[in-house]
This record gives structure tokens, sequence and C-alpha cells, in this order.
């Protein structure tokens, strides 16, 4: 997913001093501090902490140094750190490979040989020739932090363009390349962010969206608004890119475009931050005189663009079927569009649809696991892709006309495999298939429901080595996220492999807030309700417990970004329910959440903290706000990153310095600060061993985890 100052009082960085019994006591470097008061419509909240946004000032700096010292000295205390380091390095080398795309005759994927910091793009005429290595992101940055963000390749295969992401941030810089020869035309496009790329057929240039250029200071900082849709001409400078729409009426707007197969229409998603309901513009591409289209205007549902027989417009949409459906729109009609209706509603949850082998590819949401169905173009049924079990399906690339389309399959306990499905056999045959360091058939997955609080049936995954017993004694990680209407399915990660094997179950809680149940599953956990979502998470951690998977000293807690305000909430909610808690690159102040980068698009998940109505619920649960003076804690190991530009690092920064005042007792309140990394996507293979490492050995011993031999 995508967030006065007075006197300064700083000391320098403190030592941490460890004592020899079981008790380790802290010296916490006071975080720099100011009298800041801010007023709401009748309340004054002190926000303490405030220097800590900035977090370039020498004071914030250094009390970033004196953290990290402490952590990392406690967590070099941990004998059991570093096997857990090798074990992860050992098992994350396998070769893995992304889902591939054709172009003309060419076809593009991705692949890690298992170490690679960052996968490389190769391209093939056929799978059985020895592919061409086309892009290798880890030769542009010695230590792996510059990612590939993204790529569109021309109809006839011969150019791309591609995104690259620095550090981790959200920030982006284009480029084209030629494919033939492997190398970068002159063409630079700068100031790229939430956008992707997409070429007209003749392969004459791209449509891509992108911001005025930032304050370099601050752009890591400041609130970005303004979106504006470009075309660039290849072998023009950026100056003279087209602009082809923007809407300086609605600052908030955000714009994605792409080129019909057909090449005859642009169709322009437009979305106001991260709210679901979007618009639908088009512009037709045949007559260069031709004025944007504003076909879906009213924001009253998602839709989202499938494919056109030409005036024809088809689209999944939620309209009028929370659950998604399939309609068409007839654009040589008048205005307002007349819906005409091809796949309805049905039980199970709609997540996307592709139009491939003259069908359209429906992937399902079955309780939080895939199921593909497919239809004719009149919307007929058409049978289905069967799967090779519980877990989740992604990809179904391709073109209506194309014979093939390609996806992977994944679970938690087995790593993704990639298949090539045959529409005149109608049969998938196993393409790619990763080789591990472990037995998958070691683990299994179960699926459970438990009730919330208010007596909602609420889906949860509980994976673990075979043969575990449910005595109350076994390590748990219990995982979450809740919100964005963003669903949580099963897929298979190294360290979460790891921490199996080390006899720790993992639990992923399917919340309220998510979209594993459409969009009154997603509306039952924002705004005034977002409380349902931490009710629902504390109530997977009670039925962990109540039914013997574990006991509270033996419950950890994690998640990241939304899903680290998840943890941070039932943190200062239910402090006694956990023997630890992992918050990871949470949005812990929700009072200012709005105040940097793209933060005010969450409001629409969040509701606006300048809004009285919604500031009383804001306040109501905002974890920053909710830390009791003098409390006792769980151990707790807060982690983010220097350059994370969409949650930015203030959030953990200022809830690491909050709850280190008031822990009243010997349990570690820490925080980890990475260095040249940001949100997550695009981090290096080395900083999430690292990291992952630091966690899990975190665990080990708060939990006081033994190890198998």
């Amino acid at each position: 997913m995508v967030w006065k100052i007075l006197a300064l009082v700083i000391v320098a960085p403190l030592a941490i001093a460890f004592a020899q019994d079981s008790a380790t006591q802290f010296k916490y470097p006071p975080g720099p501090k100011s009298d800041q008061v801010d007023d709401y419509p009748g309340t004054k909240v002190a926000d303490p902490y405030r220097p800590l946004e900035n977090p370039d000032s020498p004071e914030s700096r250094q009390w970033i140094e004196a953290e990290n010292k402490i952590t990392f000295d406690f967590l070099n205390t941990i004998p059991e750190r570093e096997g857990i380091r090798k074990r992860l390095t050992e098992v994350w080398d396998y070769e893995r490979f992304g889902v591939p795309f054709k172009e003309s005759n060419r076809y593009f994927f991705s692949k890690n040989t298992g170490l690679q910091n960052q996968n490389v793009l190769f391209t093939a005429a056929n799978f059985s020739e020895k592919p061409r290595e086309l892009l290798d992101p880890n030769t542009l940055a010695k230590d792996g932090t510059i990612a590939l963000g993204g790529l569109d390749v021309t109809e006839d295969s011969k150019l791309m363009a591609y995104g690259l992401a620095s550090a981790g941030s959200d920030w982006q810089q284009w480029k084209i390349r030629d494919v033939a020869t492997g190398r970068d035309r002159p063409d630079v496009i700068d100031w790229v962010k939430f956008s992707g790329a997409s070429w007209k057929k003749d392969g004459s240039g791209f449509f891509y969206s992108r911001y005025d250029k930032p304050d370099e200071k601050n752009k890591l900082r400041s609130q970005v608004y303004n979106h504006k849709l470009f075309f660039h001409q290849v072998g023009t400078p950026q100056s003279q890119d087209k602009l082809i729409y923007e809407r300086p009426d609605q600052k908030e707007w955000l714009f994605n475009a792409e080129v019909t197969d057909d090449g005859r229409y642009l169709i322009i998603n437009v979305q106001r931050g991260t709210d679901p309901k979007n618009r639908i513009f088009y512009k037709n591409l045949v007559d260069p005189k031709s004025n944007v289209v504003e076909l879906l205007d009213k924001a009253d549902a998602e839709y989202a663009f499938i494919d056109n027989d030409g005036p024809v417009f088809m689209f999944k949409t939620d309209l009028d079927a929370p659950l998604g459906r399939i309609i068409s729109i007839n654009t040589c009609k008048p205005l307002p569009p007349k819906v005409d209706e091809l796949v309805p509603e049905a039980k199970d949850k709609l997540e996307g649809v592709s139009s491939v082998g003259d069908r359209f590819v429906a992937l399902y949401l079955k309780d939080a696991h895939s199921a593909v169905k497919l239809f004719k173009r009149d919307g007929s049924p058409d049978g289905e892709i069967k799967l090779p079990g519980l877990g989740t399906a992604s990809g179904f690339t391709g073109k209506t006309k194309d014979r093939e389309t390609f996806y992977a399959f994944t679970s938690y306990t087995a790593p993704t495999e990639i298949f090539r499905y045959d529409f005149d056999k109608r049969e998938s045959a196993l393409l790619f298939k990763p080789k591990v360091k472990f037995n998958p058939d070691d683990y299994t997955t179960d699926q459970v429901f438990y009730k919330s609080a208010d007596g909602t049936r609420v889906p949860m995954f509980i994976s673990y080595k075979k043969g575990m017993k449910r005595d109350g004694h076994n390590p748990t990680f219990l995982y979450g996220y809740g919100g964005f209407d963003i669903s949580q399915t099963p897929a298979f990660k190294p360290e979460n492999l790891v921490w199996m094997e080390m006899g720790g179950i993992l639990a992923v809680a399917n919340l309220r807030g998510g979209g594993e149940y459409g969009e009154q599953w997603h509306e039952a956990g924002m705004l005034h309700v977002k409380q349902n979502v931490f009710d629902d998470f504390i109530a997977a951690a009670q039925y962990l417990i109540d039914n013997k998977y574990t006991s509270t000293p033996k419950l950890a807690i994690g998640g990241g970004s939304n899903g680290g305000l998840l943890v941070g909430a039932c943190l200062t909610q239910r402090p006694d329910l956990y023997g630890a808690t992992l918050p990871n690159v949470g949005v812990m102040d929700m009072l200012r959440f709005d105040k940097f980068t793209i933060g005010w698009a969450w409001t629409s998940d969040y509701g606006s903290p300048q809004n009285p109505d919604d500031f009383s619920f804001l306040y109501a649960y905002s974890p920053l706000h909710h830390i009791a003076k003098s409390g006792c804690y769980p151990p707790t190991l807060i982690t983010t990153a220097d350059h994370d530009d969409r949650v930015v690092p203030a959030h953990s920064f200022k809830f690491a310095a909050t709850l280190q005042a008031a822990q009243s007792c010997d349990k570690p309140a820490l925080i980890r600060i990475e260095t040249k990394a940001g949100h997550g996507a695009g981090k290096p293979t080395t900083k999430l061993i690292e990291e992952t490492a630091d966690r899990w050995a975190f665990l080990v011993k708060e939990l006081g985890m033994k190890l198998p031999k």
C-alpha cells in the first residue's frame, strides 16, 4: 500500500547495560522534544516528539544512531541469531521465476538465482532456448538498492520502457531500452510516482503520469498533489512531453492510462487516493483532435477495464454487486452510460478478470483462496482452470487472441510454481518449479473460522510443521493487515518457512477492512468502524490461545504499514494478550498521517483528522496517543526505514520514543532503523534476510523458544 519546533532537548547517545540475570536494563536515549500542542476542535493534543518528523536534523540523526546502537547491542547478545541468519540464507537460496508475458514473437520474465538482491529480467523466443539477460538491476548499485519498479514492452517487442526506484523510494526514473541490443536510448523521464507506462501500438512513445519536480531537500516527506498524464515521444527530451490530461481543480486525483489492445483508445483510470471507487475516462487515439470523454464520472463503484470490442468496453465492477460482476458499455450511445451485464455476481468475491484465449479468465476468492473460472465473451460459463490446491493464483496475462496464458500458484508451505495454460487443450503444464532446500510435504495449512467481538465469522489460515501438538506451548506468530480492500491470501515466504522449521506456528487472519469478501467486508473495517479490524485481530489471538495452539507468553503479533497500525492499536488496547509485538513501518500517528507525501490519500479508508466527526474515532484508537504512562508493554521491536516515503519513519520514531518513555518494566521497547531502504518494495535480499534474522532472534529470546537441534 501509500503519509513549531521550540526548545530542543537532546542528550549524547547512551550505551545499553546488560545485566547478568534474565532481566535486561535499558537506558533509552531521550528523543528530541518540543512543547508542541495542537488544537483540534475541542481537544488539545500534545506532540512532544514533533522534532523527530525531520529525520535529517542533527538531533534526529543522533537519536537514530543511538537507538540503532541499543537495538543491535541487544540483538548481538542472542546466541541463536547467527544460526537463524545462516538458515534463512540457505532457504532463501533457491531459483525462482516471475509470470511470463509475450509481445510479438518474444517472451519476457524475471528470474532470481536465489540470493540476488534484485530479480533479473530475461527474454527468449521460446522456453526451450537459453534466455537472454535483458536488464539486471543488481549491476546498478553495489548494495542492490536500485529496483525495477515497472515495465512495458512495445507490441513489436523492439523497445522496453522501464522504471527504476532507488533506496526504496516511491519516486521512479523511467528509461527506454532496445530489446535487441540491451542498450538504453538517451530518453530519461523523471518524477514519476504511482504510475506505469503504456506504449502506443506504433511504438512511437508511451503514456505515463508524474508530478511536478519536488523540492529536492524534502522530496521524501513533502505532500504530493496534482498528478498529470503525459505522452513521451521516443527520442525527445522530457521537456517536450505532451500533456494529455490534468485536473488542477482536483489536486488529489491520480491518473493511470492504458492503451487498448486494438490501439484505438486510451483508457484513463482516475482515482482519488486509495479509495477503490474510481472514475473511467477515455480518449480516442484514432482522432488526434479528440477530447477526453468522462465515461464513468460519479465514483460510485470500482471499475476495472478488461477489454473492448470496438466501441463496446468491458469492465469488472462492484456496481450493484458487492462481490463483483462483469459488465459492458457501448460508448457509441449517449451519456449517461447504459450498463449491460455479462457475468452476474457470484457467491464468491471476483478478484480480477483478464481477456485471453477469446475468453474471460475470472479469478475468484473462495474464503480467501483462489478459484479460476472461464467465461465466453457473451458471459456464458466455459469451465474452470483447476489449481493444485489451497493457495493463491495470479497472472493470466495475454491478449484476447492468444492461445496460451501463464500463471503463478503459491501457498504458505510451497514456493511459487509457474504454469502455462493451453486454451486449445484446456490444460495446465508446469513451466518452472523451484528446487528448494527443504521438504514442503513436512508442513501443512489449516483454515479455521472464529467469531469476532460482534459475532462476525472471520477466517484464518494456520500453518505449521506436521506433528505439532496443541498443548498451548507453541511459539506462534499472528499476522494481519485489514485495510484498503487488500486481500491476504496464501503465499510462500522463506522467512515463514524458517519460522515453522524453528517450531513456530504461522497464523494469518483475514480481517475486515480487507477485500476477501468484497466491498461490504472492506467497508466493515474502515472509517468509523475501523475498531472492527482490531477486534477481529484480538479475537484471532484469543482463538489461538483458547484452542491451545499457543498461550500469551508464546504469542507474537506482527504486521506492516496499515498492518503496523493494526499491531500498534492492538498493543495499546490489549498489552496483556501478547508475549511480543513486531510493528513494521506502521501508521502510528492518526492525527498527522495526512501531512506527509501520499498520506492524504488514505483518508478514504481512515477519515480526515481535520474533520471533527472523523477526529473523534481516529483519536480513539491512534496508537501514538494511547500509550499509557508507566504502563508495562510486551517486548516490542519496531522496524522502519529512513527512506520510507510512503509511511514516513516519523510514525515509528515518535511511537518508539513515546513507548520507551512510558515503559515501566524491564521488557525491551526497541526500534530497528534500516538505512537506504523504503517501505518494502524492491528491498534487497541481503537486507530482507538481515531484518528477518533480527525479528526471529528477538522472538526466540522474548518467547523463550528452544530451537530444534
